[in-house]
């Protein structure tokens, strides 16, 4: 995985990165019906309920992720799937969002935060009504942090790394449990509970 590094960084957009390894242009099926349809000619089957937000990820994870073998920055994600994060100028449907991937893995994701509290209001109530209710990327209506936003957010951003996969890369390490301090603990701890400990 060390040679990865040698090749330099690479930047470039979502959109772009998804059609030149997929073939489809997300920015031309504008819609969760046209992009299922299009998925389908590729021949996958896509939930029939699947957002739109859903199914780009779909394609990120099936054709770009195992793909991004040297360091690679993507960004300009669409608002549908970074409902924290702000708009980018001028582009309703796209945010200013970056991920980075390297070895075929996502290893950091950032964006600026979303700081309108009218605008962070209706993504939830859009979110509450596109996603299920058992849904892990469903973000319910938080009154709270609405609030505290109406009250005056500075503009400001967030990174998140995972140092274990960073780490899993340095180490030339094909396998996270390798890295990780300690992998064991959780079997032990489940057998001394077995065991009445």
């Amino acid at each position: 995985m060390r040679a990865a590094f040698s090749t330099g960084l690479r930047r470039v957009e979502l959109r772009e990165v998804i059609a030149e390894r997929s073939n489809v242009d997300i920015s031309v099926h504008r819609t969760a019906v046209e992009l299922r349809e299009a998925m389908a000619k590729l021949g996958l089957d896509p939930a029939p309920d699947a957002t739109r937000g859903k199914l780009v990820e779909t394609l990120l994870e099936r054709f770009v992720e195992p793909a991004l073998i040297q360091p690679t920055f993507v960004y300009d994600y669409p608002r549908d799937i970074s409902p924290l994060a702000k708009g980018k100028p001028g582009d309703p449907t796209t945010v200013e969002r970056f991920e980075g991937f390297v070895g075929g893995m996502e290893i950091c994701n950032a964006f600026t935060e979303l700081n309108d509290p009218f605008d962070q209001e209706q993504r939830f109530l859009e979110m509450g009504r596109d996603y299920h209710a058992d849904d892990e990327q469903r973000h319910p209506l938080d009154e709270d942090y609405i609030q505290a936003m109406r009250y005056g957010m500075p503009p400001n951003g967030g990174f998140g790394m995972g140092i274990d996969r960073l780490v899993m890369l340095l180490a030339d390490k094909p396998n996270i449990r390798e890295v990780i301090l300690f992998p064991h603990l959780r079997r032990r701890e489940a057998r001394e509970e077995t065991n009445g400990d």
